[in-house]
């Protein structure tokens, strides 16, 4: 498959140095990963307990390749206690179909 996707993992937590910490821990980890463009921790301006973590791949085929490595779970690991449980569904996947940038 071509063409960017993004990775919206959803936290939540009231431990704004907790997830900050584990955010920069888990970034470390990934700053070799094949396909990574890079990642952003956002925190929602409505609810001060939400959090998104957005990761930019190459392509569906590099995250799907790390995804199903060995190392995925390990390097991922320092953010797994704050994932937003009451979500059905606690991350969103996304091919990038448009987009502009500015200067």
């Amino acid at each position: 498959m071509t063409g960017e996707v993004r990775v919206l993992l959803y936290h939540a937590t009231n431990d704004l140095s907790g997830i900050e910490a584990a955010y920069h821990l888990t970034s470390t980890r990934l700053e070799s990963v094949p396909g990574l463009l890079g990642n952003e921790l956002l925190h929602s301006v409505a609810d001060p307990n939400g959090f998104v973590v957005l990761s930019a791949w190459r392509n569906l085929d590099a995250f799907q390749e790390w995804e199903k490595s060995s190392e995925h779970r390990n390097q991922t690991a320092p953010l797994r206690p704050y994932r937003d449980t009451t979500m059905p569904n606690p991350f969103g996947l996304y091919q990038v179909t448009a987009s502009y940038r500015t200067s």
